[in-house]
């Protein structure tokens, strides 16, 4: 299980231990740019988790907390 905690309106991310497997995900491709990959990578070294583990993270953080401004 993910714990991500929101602290001061910033997504902390823990580091995790080498484990892999995952089931129950969908594929599909987006662009993103290039400096946002650079970040990510950078995130991934020091969380030492992969780059589409951050990826969900981060859209299921931004998911559950969102407003939608008219």
């Amino acid at each position: 299980m993910l714990e991500v905690i929101d602290v001061d309106n910033k997504l902390e991310i823990s580091k995790k231990p080498n484990l892999k497997g995952d089931d129950g995900y969908k594929v599909f491709s987006v662009r993103i740019k290039d400096s946002t990959v650079n970040k990510l990578d950078e995130i991934s070294i020091e969380t030492n988790r992969s780059r589409n583990e951050l990826i969900n993270i981060m859209l299921e953080y931004g998911i559950n907390n969102y407003n939608i401004k008219d």
